[in-house]
């Protein structure tokens, strides 16, 4: 099992947001984690299987400018 985290900023947030979470909505991966910080910023984890299905889904966030992204085994 993979932990991918998920970083933006409030202003990257605000651009694609919505378009974000439709596409997480399209993967089977577990939401454990969404945070918004004091400025705005978010921090999202989801729990994958997969270290393939990790990096594809690396690869769709990097299509959101400003949205950075890592992972760790759980």
């Amino acid at each position: 099992m993979w932990k991918v985290n998920i970083n933006c900023d409030q202003e990257t947030w605000k651009l694609y947001g919505a378009n974000f979470k439709q596409m997480t909505a399209s993967y089977p991966y577990e939401l454990i984690g969404s945070k918004k910080l004091p400025d705005g910023s978010r921090i999202m984890s989801y729990k994958v299987a997969e270290i393939s299905d990790v990096e594809s889904f690396q690869e769709e966030c990097a299509k959101f400018a400003g949205f950075t992204t890592d992972f760790e085994s759980l």
